[in-house]
């Protein structure tokens, strides 16, 4: 996308100087960021959403049988007609994998890397309700759906921040003030990372946040290395040959640790490794058991496309490529492919586009490499026939 051009979703601002000037740095309120904007979902099928099964949904109480009480879902149908009249919060997690039309929200997004977004939450709180003052790790934007939410904004936080006694949420003991703002329907508040924030309905509204996807370094090194260490054989061990006589047999001397930080940064250092294990860490489902590949052939998936059959991005299903120096990887929904440079435009297409259908696979149809990463997707089960 142009970088400079001004954007009604940043209020003005272009993507660049929203980039250099707020992105994981300061808050940005936006008015009217989606002008007029009506939900795509209503309350009550947000609810219906949170008696599903598949579908990871909380109730947060302020004044339940504790303090802030946490229930999990599925709830039952008669779960919401017991509740309070006010102080209470239903979050309904990846709202973007059940309804398309939420997922058409991310598009005014791609100013930013598609693998970043992690997913849109949408809550409904009565008037009162929040779940209390807290900070997030990862970059957030809070569009008012419904009603009327009021934010207020404090300190940045860290892992020293002192926290409430609560076995599942992480409220802050403390919280400073800094800003407060009440947002109406298409108003948008853009947070960084680590930022005490505090959201209280005015009355019953709604609100989608569109959540990033930022491993910490935790996840990174442990992930990595639990990655890296199936390509590793056994035999291949510290060693320390050609090593001196010491004066000391128990110091653990500089060389040693010269020689394992050696060991490490041998296969540390493999840029095609760290690319293949990132991609497919980053493009991971955050349900793996919605995607569940079709069962065809080379000659049946080419019938079907020929015959006038679409081809559609599974909803959980997470895709992404990048260039390496033998020529490109796929990454699709935790796995990746190698595949040759000359595929680069279908990759894209892949990537980008809502359909894939005879009109514009058009060439690739006819190339063997092409049709084949095709058909392998819809075995694997990150695109799916539109009728199914």
């Amino acid at each position: 996308m142009t970088t400079d051009v001004p954007l009604q979703l940043l209020g003005g601002l272009t993507a660049r100087e929203f980039l250099r000037d707020y992105w994981q740095k300061k808050p940005l309120l936006i008015r009217q960021a989606i002008p007029d904007f009506e939900s795509p979902v209503s309350p009550d099928e947000l609810a219906g959403l949170a008696l599903e099964e598949e579908v990871e949904s909380r109730l947060v109480i302020e004044h339940g049988e504790r303090p802030w009480e946490l229930r999990r879902g599925p709830f039952a149908e008669d779960a919401f007609g017991q509740l309070p009249e006010h102080d209470w919060t239903l979050l309904v997690q990846a709202v973007d994998q059940f309804v398309p039309e939420v997922a058409e929200l991310l598009k005014q997004f791609n100013f930013l890397p598609s693998w970043r977004i992690d997913d849109v939450m949408v809550s409904f709180a009565a008037p009162g309700g929040g779940v209390g003052p807290h900070y997030d790790n990862y970059d957030v934007f809070l569009l008012q759906a419904h009603g009327q939410r009021r934010w207020r904004i404090g300190q940045m936080c860290d892992a020293d921040s002192a926290l409430l006694e609560h076995s599942d949420l992480r409220i802050l003991a403390d919280f400073a003030q800094t800003d407060e703002w009440v947002l109406e329907p298409g108003d948008m508040l853009y947070l960084p990372p680590r930022l005490a924030h505090f959201g209280t309905a005015e009355d019953d509204c709604m609100t989608y946040s569109v959540g990033f996807r930022a491993p910490s370094a935790a996840e990174v090194l442990t992930h990595f290395t639990d990655f890296l260490a199936q390509f590793l054989p056994d035999e291949e061990r510290y060693s320390d040959a050609g090593t001196t006589p010491t004066a000391d047999p128990h110091q653990i001397q500089r060389d040693a640790l010269d020689r394992l930080k050696a060991l490490l940064a041998e296969h540390m250092g493999d840029e095609r490794l760290l690319l293949t294990w990132f991609g497919q860490f980053m493009t991971e489902p955050r349900y793996p058991e919605l995607i569940a590949g079709t069962e065809v052939d080379d000659d049946e998936f080419l019938a079907a496309i020929e015959q006038g059959a679409v081809l559609v991005r599974n909803p959980s299903a997470r895709m992404a490529w990048s260039e390496v120096d033998v020529g490109l990887v796929l990454f699709a929904s935790g796995q990746s492919r190698l595949l040759p440079a000359n595929l680069k435009d279908l990759l894209r297409l892949i990537c980008a586009a809502d359909a894939l259908h005879a009109d514009n696979l058009g060439q690739w149809l006819a190339d063997e490499e092409g049709r084949k990463l095709l058909c392998e997707l819809v075995k694997q089960g990150s695109l799916e026939f539109a009728d199914e």
